[in-house]
């Protein structure tokens, strides 16, 4: 039962991660028209976006093994819940719009999840005896 959390959790970590990164990977130039400022620096954003959807790959495998994969939870966490608070902090500082706050709110609710999910995985598969 408490896999089935773990399992759960990190398969929708894993297809929001191919369902919002992906497009993304086609609208550098739409995004820099309709941002205030144009995409300057390419290279960042597709190695940002190879990057995420690498961890895209990672959830899915801790979603199928989780007990196995549990050390790797703690730098899901790190990550997912990193995004969410540096989009907060940008927006409090005028760095960033209302609308990134979505995407951030997103990240940071399936951070908290994941952390869940990690707490409630064991550490290992009992042994038969």
């Amino acid at each position: 039962m408490k896999t089935k959390v773990a399992s759960a959790v990190f398969g929708i970590a894993a297809m929001w991660s191919l369902l919002s990164l992906t497009p993304v990977l086609f609208m550098l130039e739409a995004i820099g028209k309709n941002d205030a400022e144009p995409v300057t620096h390419p290279g960042f954003c597709f190695g940002f976006l190879c990057v995420g959807l690498a961890w895209g790959a990672a959830f899915a495998a801790i979603a199928w093994n989780p007990v196995r994969l549990r050390p790797m939870m703690i730098p899901a966490v790190l990550g997912k819940s990193g995004y969410g608070l540096a989009i907060y902090l940008l927006l409090r500082q005028g760095r960033t719009s209302a609308p990134d706050l979505v995407f951030g709110a997103a990240d940071l609710l399936l951070g908290g999840l994941l952390g869940l999910a990690y707490a409630t995985t064991p550490s290992a598969a009992p042994r038969e005896a």
